[in-house]
């Protein structure tokens, strides 16, 4: 396929007033397919937020400024619309700040990202596949930007309609080639699965000491100094509304509780910077000090796992290790996490049992029901 010109793209419509929205709408709910896509601040602010929504339908690219228009509940019944589908790349982590920020539920997506993966392609960035299949070359630098901060500068409008522009094209590559590998209902299923899906896995700002406490090298008064150190550098991350890491970085909250430094020309020694050590070093000694006389912090016991449940989560994930080299996919594809760990901790013993198990993808019952079962020891393998 010939490289597409990007430079002859019209100017993308920027959203920013009720008006503009509501004519984005009345385009957005005529179509059977739009583009979606956001960017979000986490790199940035304590707590993240969706700083822009993009929109492509066939003929035009829309920018949303949510930090603008701070009603946007109309977009919910486009979201929802089982006739209208929604093409994203990556979707995952988009949906969860759409669910997050805006309580959007989901019906008919496609994901060209998780359309790669199941085909087999070894990169799947969205630069990647516009790069080999359209010749379209996109500046990632501007992913990591700050997506709050206003105005956008042009290479940010620019990137950022380039994320939903060809998704139309892309998605149409992804589904022939889905079909000629005969994954297409495979595909499909998963879409589904994200659509349905509640579970959160995003990044949350401001975690606590908890995070270290599985650690062998760190003691239980360590631990103790590390929670108030914690406490301290997420207050401070809060009020400044940016990420703890851009206070304090974790390597360094663990090097001052293993040292115990008792005034600020110790600081430096461990790694603080001039400015942190100006800013912030009485407030890093008095946490300390806290630590030092606090009642120690208890961790919370490792939850053990049944050694009969960890034999079949090891023998299901050999298997689909080895069925993901045979197809050339990785092994998720095969079976995903949440369908591995249901079967390891309860596995069935039938079926129908695996039927009910499975029934969110049927193409891979199909196709590997009797494997599983004999995997498991399940009777009626066949």
């Amino acid at each position: 396929m010939p490289a597409m010109d990007i430079a002859a793209l019209p100017p993308p419509v920027w959203v920013n007033t009720k008006h503009l929205l509501s004519r984005m709408l009345d385009d957005l709910s005529s179509q059977e397919s739009i583009a979606v896509d956001t960017e979000s601040n986490s790199l940035h602010a304590y707590r993240e937020q969706v700083c822009l929504m993009q929109f492509s339908s066939p003929r035009v690219d829309y920018l949303v400024d949510p930090l603008e228009l701070k009603e946007l509940g109309a977009l919910g019944p486009i979201f929802e619309n089982p006739k209208i589908e929604k093409i994203f790349h990556a979707a995952e982590y988009d949906l969860i700040c759409l669910r997050r920020d805006f309580g959007f539920k989901f019906a008919n997506l496609f994901d060209t990202m998780q359309a790669a993966r199941t085909i087999g392609y070894p990169a799947v960035g969205l630069d990647r596949l516009l790069g080999e299949k359209f010749g379209i070359q996109i500046d990632k630098r501007h992913q990591k930007a700050d997506w709050a901060a206003r105005p956008l500068t042009r290479e940010q409008i620019h990137y950022a309609r380039l994320d939903t522009h060809y998704l139309f094209d892309l998605r149409d590559v992804m589904e022939k080639e889905l079909r000629e590998k005969g994954r297409w209902l495979l595909a499909q299923e998963d879409f589904a699965r994200a659509c349905n899906s509640e579970e959160s896995k995003q990044k949350v700002n401001g975690e606590t000491w908890e995070r270290f406490a599985a650690r062998k090298d760190i003691s239980q008064r360590e631990l103790t100094i590390l929670a108030e150190l914690c406490r301290w550098r997420d207050a401070e991350a809060k009020k400044l509304n940016r990420p703890p890491y851009k206070v304090v970085i974790d390597d360094l909250l663990i090097e001052l509780a293993h040292n115990l430094p008792s005034h600020k020309v110790d600081l430096a020694g461990i790694g603080l910077s001039e400015r942190q050590i100006r800013l912030w070093g009485d407030h890093v000694l008095t946490a300390i000090s806290r630590g030092l006389d606090a009642p120690l912090v208890k961790r919370k016991p490792a939850k053990r796992q049944d050694d009969a449940v960890l034999r079949r989560l090891e023998k299901l994930k050999e298997w689909r290790k080895k069925v993901g080299q045979e197809l050339g996919v990785e092994s998720d594809i095969v079976l995903p996490r949440p369908f591995v760990f249901a079967l390891a901790e309860k596995p069935p013993k039938n079926r129908r049992e695996l039927e009910a198990m499975l029934n969110a993808t049927p193409s891979r019952l199909e196709q590997y029901g009797s494997q599983i079962l004999k995997l498991l020891g399940g009777g009626d393998a066949n």
